[in-house]
C-alpha cells in the first residue's frame, strides 16, 4: 500500500469532522459565502477542501464518481481507505468530484425523485480560482445578493428550474469553500 494511501486524514478526526461539518453547512445555507475547511490532505490534485469534505460526508453507504481528472489509483486508494466509499458511474453516485471541464454533463447524475428530491448528487468541483465575485447569486440564505465566481453560468440556471429537485454544488479551491445549493438563482453579473 502507498504512503499517500494511509496519510492525510483528519489528525483529530471527531473535532476536525465536526469542523468540516459545520463548514459545509454553512457553505451550503449561505452560497457564495467563502469558508476555509483545511485538515485534510489527499493524493494530488485533490484540494484540502475537498479531501476533507470527502472524509466528512462520505461512507460506505455513498458511492462517489470521479471524474478523470481525479480519477487516478492513488486517489482511489485514499478514498477506500479513509471512507470505504465505492467509485460509481455518474447516474448511481451520490457524491462526484472533479475539474468542470471533465465532468460529465449535468443530466448524467440523478437529480432526485418527486417523493426523494434528497437522493440526487452533490458535485465537488475542483477551481483554480475561487473568488466573491463574477455570477450573481440570489434566493435563500441570501441577503440581497451575493457573488462567485463560477465555471459556467447556463447549467446553473438549467439546474435551479428543476427545483425541488437538482443537484447541489460544493466549489473549492485549496482550502477554500463555497456552496451552491439547487435553490440558488444563477445570473449574469
Amino acid at each position: 500500500m502507498r504512503d499517500d494511501t494511509l496519510s492525510g486524514g483528519f489528525a483529530n478526526p471527531s473535532v476536525d469532522a465536526a469542523h468540516a461539518f459545520r463548514a459545509a453547512l454553512s457553505a451550503l445555507s449561505r452560497p457564495g459565502h467563502m469558508e476555509t475547511l483545511a485538515g485534510a490532505h489527499a493524493p494530488a490534485p485533490v484540494s484540502p477542501a475537498a479531501a476533507a469534505l470527502l472524509l466528512t460526508l462520505c461512507d460506505a453507504e455513498t458511492p462517489i464518481y470521479l471524474a478523470p481528472s481525479h480519477d487516478t489509483p492513488a486517489i482511489r486508494d485514499w478514498i477506500a481507505f479513509h471512507t470505504g466509499a465505492p467509485i460509481t458511474p455518474p447516474e448511481t453516485a451520490h457524491f462526484a468530484l472533479g475539474r468542470w471541464p471533465d465532468l460529465p454533463g449535468l443530466e448524467d447524475f440523478p437529480t432526485g425523485t418527486a417523493d426523494y428530491p434528497d437522493r440526487s448528487t452533490t458535485i465537488i468541483v475542483e477551481l483554480d480560482r475561487l473568488t466573491a465575485e463574477g455570477a450573481r447569486l440570489t434566493g435563500p440564505g441570501i441577503e440581497t445578493e451575493a457573488h462567485l465566481s463560477l465555471p459556467a453560468i447556463a447549467p446553473f440556471r438549467a439546474n435551479r428550474a428543476l427545483f425541488p429537485l437538482g443537484l447541489d454544488f460544493y466549489f473549492t479551491c485549496g482550502a477554500s469553500l463555497a456552496g451552491l445549493p439547487r435553490s440558488t438563482n444563477v445570473e449574469d453579473a
